[in-house]
């Protein structure tokens, strides 16, 4: 009984398929240009970015030309700056919380 089931979901598992390959195939096609002649972010505009990280995230919504992280970077630096400027994932924060709950165990 299991066979038959199988067998009558093949045929729209392979449509399915093609289907999906099909669409897969109307990307649109993107312009590297500016990547590989462009300007090569480094530390410092990564850092730029990660503050203004969030402004972008609700930019991005209504314009294509913003993103939230450059894609023409130098790698690491670039990423340590963007890391540090959106706030460090909350390595620079967790010290001010632990010292008002010192505060308030004090009082």
């Amino acid at each position: 009984m299991k066979r038959t089931a199988t067998r009558n979901l093949s045929p729209y598992l392979l449509l399915a398929l093609v289907f999906i390959f099909i669409i897969t195939g109307c990307s649109n096609y993107e312009d590297v240009t500016e990547c590989v002649d462009g300007k090569n972010y480094g530390f410092w505009n990564g850092l730029w970015h990660g503050i203004i990280a969030p402004i972008d995230l609700v930019a991005m919504i209504w314009r294509d030309d913003v993103s939230v992280y450059a894609p023409n970077n130098n790698g690491i630096w670039y990423a340590f700056g963007f890391v540090l400027g959106s706030g460090g994932w909350g390595f620079l924060g967790g010290k001010g919380a632990s010292s008002k709950k010192k505060r308030r165990r004090e009082d």
